[in-house]
């Protein structure tokens, strides 16, 4: 079963916020909460990219950046 990427990361923010509870938006390590956090490495699995590419990648992808609360600017 093919699934849209948005709707991935939709999916992958919800279960993320559920299972982190009252920590989900207390910032980890880089100054983004820690949902974002989760959410991104799923990205980067489910794509098959490196984490390093992960930042190129988003810039092209303004729904991402928008669900994730992201500036592609200043990513």
């Amino acid at each position: 079963m093919e699934i849209d990427l948005l709707d991935f990361i939709e999916q992958c923010r919800d279960l993320a916020k559920q299972a982190l509870g009252k920590h989900a938006g207390e910032p980890a390590s880089g100054g983004f909460a820690r949902w974002v956090h989760v959410v991104l490495h799923c990205f980067r699995l489910e794509e098959g990219h490196s984490y390093r590419e992960t930042p190129n990648r988003l810039k092209y992808m303004t729904e991402i950046c928008d669900v994730l609360g992201l500036d592609r600017e200043n990513l």
